[in-house]
């Protein structure tokens, strides 16, 4: 009768290593995917899970790249049930938003513009600009958070770049 293998224990840095040297990281990442108002959610709940799952992993090697792949499970948790939510409906509908004073791409454009419309991008583009230029990963990790190739991941920054571009000169 063969013998179950059991996987060899890992050493593991202390948890709050890992949240030192990621935190802030994760939280930019999430600003960026959900925005402002939804990321601190998706950021408690994200190392929540993450805290429950770190004693069976069973590979340390890139504990960066598994803790954005649970950021980004939790960000697409988030918009999926935000989709879902119900809408209230009253008599009175909110009034629309009024056009920006300035032309997008101008002189009144801020940062948070920005983002507003990186988090407009189909998922994958929005993920793998906000893991390239929030948390400076490199191909390797977005396409190991994103579960894509390398090729994949720097056409998804590709197509979202070119996508901004287009725009943000409009």
């Amino acid at each position: 009768m063969p013998r179950r293998r059991v996987p060899s224990l890992v050493r593991l840095p202390p948890f709050q290593t890992l949240l030192d040297a990621h935190g802030a990281d994760v939280h930019r990442f999430l600003v960026a995917t959900v925005g402002r108002l939804d990321a601190d959610d998706c950021y408690q709940e994200t190392w929540l899970a993450a805290l429950r799952a770190y004693p069976r992993l069973h590979d340390a090697s890139n504990l960066k790249s598994w803790i954005f792949t649970v950021a980004h499970r939790k960000a697409i948790d988030h918009v999926r049930s935000r989709r879902r939510a119900p809408v209230a409906v009253g008599a009175e509908l909110p009034e629309p938003a009024a056009p920006a004073a300035t032309p997008p791409g101008g002189a009144g454009e801020t940062d948070d513009d920005l983002w507003a419309r990186v988090r407009e991008l189909p998922p994958k583009q929005r993920t793998a600009v906000a893991l390239r230029y929030v948390a400076d990963a490199a191909y390797d990790e977005i396409s190991a958070v994103m579960g894509t190739s390398e090729q994949a991941a720097r056409r998804n920054v590709h197509e979202a770049l070119k996508r901004l571009r287009t725009e943000y000169r409009r």
